[in-house]
């Protein structure tokens, strides 16, 4: 297996839970979501040996991370740090609590996300783009939709641009954003930094606007920045989405898909996906397609990915030239 620091977080939950044993991880099996257990159990699949040195490692970040987690229940983030030192060290300690900074961090602008969005709006409508997407980086993908979509057209894909680009924020400068805008929590922000906004946060908000305002801001990113609006756009629809679909859309859509990618797909689909997309087909084509899953056995998470990229796709361009509605909460969806 690769070295441990390219291995990624749902390949050392898999080693972490083999390392366990079948019967301490059936036990935390009971606390994940349905997606969650099925994509550990292919990845648990799929892993073939493991080091002693590797599993080691991720057993001792397993424990430090844990380790991290009860000082802080105990006494706060700066006591963590302190028994942390102690314990492992300077910079081993600092690493330990930034990896847990997005979780246990109590968020800036906690006093916004209280505030009315129309008041929000004329809260912060004339500060700098780069503000305002800092603000919208803490605040819930609802609220910020509505923000968004209020603004002037020619910043919409202006702030989502620098929502999507910010990575890590310096808390001196939350502070004086803070500070500026009267805030009462700037003595909440003591970490060396802080990991907000990014792709997944702008997808998030586009999710959640209008339609007319999510084709204007991808239109325009799409000319100023095509590697980012694609990044976007494949986030936008996840293939578990095809839940948003009506029945009559989901059937437009399966006269395009090959059946060898849907069976594909299924594989590493919900069981909630599966019977939609199996209500929507002819009782024989559900039955080949049932078998054609069980005949090809075990399939690589990389195989299954493609697979429902594809059918993505297809519900993209279906949707981009009419054909099909997919409804994401926005005001426009309404059809009559």
């Amino acid at each position: 297996m690769r070295s441990d620091d390219k291995i990624t977080g749902v390949q050392k939950a898999a080693i972490l839970l083999i390392s366990l044993g079948p019967e301490k991880s059936a036990t935390i099996f009971k606390h994940l979501k349905e997606e969650e257990i099925e994509e550990l159990t292919l990845e648990i699949a799929n892993t073939r040996s493991v080091t002693p040195q590797i599993k080691d490692t991720i057993i001792n970040e397993f424990y430090e991370v844990c380790l991290a987690q009860q000082y802080i229940a105990e006494g706060g983030i700066g006591y963590a740090k302190e028994l942390l030192e102690k314990a492992l060290g300077p910079e081993k300690a600092i690493d330990v609590i930034s990896r847990l900074t997005a979780s246990i961090q109590v968020k800036p602008f906690e006093f916004m996300r209280k505030t009315d969005a129309s008041q929000l709006l004329n809260f912060i409508q004339d500060e700098h783009p780069q503000t305002i997407a800092l603000i919208l980086s803490y605040l819930g993908p609802a609220q910020s939709a509505m923000v968004i979509s209020a603004l002037a057209p020619e910043r919409q894909s202006d702030v989502a641009k620098r929502i999507a680009t910010m990575d890590r924020t310096s808390p001196d400068v939350i502070k004086e954003v803070e500070k500026i805008l009267e805030s009462k929590l700037a003595n909440l922000v003591n970490q060396d930094y802080t990991i907000i906004g990014g792709v997944d946060h702008v997808v998030e908000i586009l999710n959640t606007v209008d339609r007319g305002t999510e084709k204007h801001i991808m239109e325009t990113l799409e000319i100023e920045d095509p590697e980012l609006a694609e990044e976007i756009r494949k986030k936008m629809f996840v293939f578990e989405d095809i839940l948003l679909l009506d029945d009559r859309a989901i059937q437009r859509v399966l006269r395009d898909v090959d059946n060898n990618d849907m069976a594909i797909a299924l594989k590493g689909a919900n069981e909630e996906v599966q019977n939609v997309i199996f209500n929507n087909m002819s009782k024989r084509l559900a039955v080949m397609i049932k078998e054609d899953m069980e005949f090809m056995g075990p399939v690589r998470m990389k195989d299954v990915e493609e697979a429902q990229q594809k059918i993505v796709n297809t519900i993209r361009k279906l949707e981009d030239s009419g054909e099909i509605v997919i409804s994401r909460g926005g005001g426009d969806e309404v059809v009559v």
